[in-house]
């Protein structure tokens, strides 16, 4: 893992309380008011002013999310917002496609997945933003057995793979079949969660299996699975995303949400090995996938912007191509109105200026 300059998560500019107009010298009031400066910046007063209460906040967490795994372990949204009385609903989302649906049903108002996978959500119509980076990982490639005889993506012709639809490893697993001149129809994808992939191919029912970590970490260590291709700019960045009626509604919730994601995001930096015990225990993996999964993770760049546009610009053709998206469906238009820099940018500015 890159290191991360560490911070004083608590500490805020006096101009950002004096905009509230209020100081509160516990470490919650403190937070509180930063909170409400930042839905302020970016919202505008007169919306966070009239915002609704929140009673209950749901949300998912991932094995393939560290950040996630550690702010629950640690209680800190229950710690957060226990003064007002929300309750902290956590769902576990196995995949993309799974934190996709929940987002679209309003079984949760904020959720991880890859890039890639929102682009597609969102192109067939869920009502979401991209507002944070929780890593930029490579936490797929495409996997087989150590005894395979298969040693390059071509003779995956006529094959099947096991990959997750509507996930960064399936539209991995398409974009690498292109590499070699196939496309979809070329192999037989078989549809399974995750977890499931990696036991179908371990027990010969498929060929091959587009992996997704910490399960495919484990495939490594504990299976001697070997990583067929590999391509880390096919992985797209880890995206939390939220619905758009939450980020209208409750502005000061999500912008505290953030604020303990870059509590986490920092907190990794600093404490490598507990990361990856928390890791371990949670996706129950050994301590060494869990090392395997977290060198493969980048936590340095937490906001979003005009890089990730551009890579999805980059892979978005995909989606057309192997028509999982409707014909003239504008994805360049689709992806700027996904990717939103606003909502983390003041977070993340915040935290900085107690670094210095």
């Amino acid at each position: 893992m890159k290191p991360i300059r560490g911070f004083s998560f608590f500490t805020t500019a006096r101009d950002a309380i004096a905009t509230v107009g209020e100081r509160n010298r516990s470490r919650r009031g403190w937070l509180k008011t930063a909170a409400a400066a930042l839905a302020l910046g970016i919202f505008g007063a007169a919306h966070t002013a009239h915002a609704a209460p929140l009673d209950e906040l749901k949300l998912d967490y991932a094995y393939y999310s560290p950040e996630s795994l550690v702010i629950k372990r640690n209680g800190w949204l229950e710690q957060e917002f226990a003064a007002d009385h929300t309750q902290v609903k956590w769902v576990l989302s196995l995949g993309s496609n799974r934190a996709l649906e929940y987002l679209n049903s309003g079984a949760i108002d904020i959720g991880s997945t890859a890039g890639l996978a929102a682009v597609l959500g969102k192109a067939n119509g869920n009502p979401i933003r991209a507002v944070y980076i929780y890593s930029r990982p490579e936490w797929t490639a495409l996997v087989v057995r150590k005894d395979s005889p298969i040693k390059t993506v071509a003779d995956l012709k006529g094959k099947k793979i096991a990959a997750t639809k509507g996930t960064d490893p399936f539209l991995f697993t398409l974009r690498a079949l292109h590499t070699a001149g196939l496309s979809r129809d070329d192999v037989e994808i078989v549809n399974l969660q995750h977890p499931d992939g990696r036991t179908a191919l371990a027990n010969g029912q498929v060929d091959a299996w587009a992996g997704l970590d910490p399960h495919m970490a484990a495939a490594q260590i504990d299976d001697g699975a070997r990583l067929l291709y590999r391509n880390v700019d096919f992985n797209t960045w880890g995206f939390l995303n939220a619905r758009e009626d939450f980020i209208r509604d409750h502005q000061d919730a999500l912008a505290r949400v953030l604020m303990v994601y870059e509590k986490a995001r920092v907190w990794i930096a600093a404490h490598p090995d507990d990361t990856a015990r928390i890791v371990a225990e949670e996706s129950k993996v050994s301590l060494p996938v869990a090392k395997l999964q977290l060198s493969r993770n980048d936590f340095s760049q937490p906001q979003p912007g005009a890089r990730q546009i551009a890579a999805l610009k980059a892979a978005a053709p995909i989606l057309v191509d192997e028509q999982l998206v409707k014909s003239g469906t504008d994805l360049n238009a689709i992806i700027d109105a996904l990717v939103d820099a606003k909502v983390a940018q003041p977070v993340i500015a915040t935290a900085s200026n107690g670094t210095k």
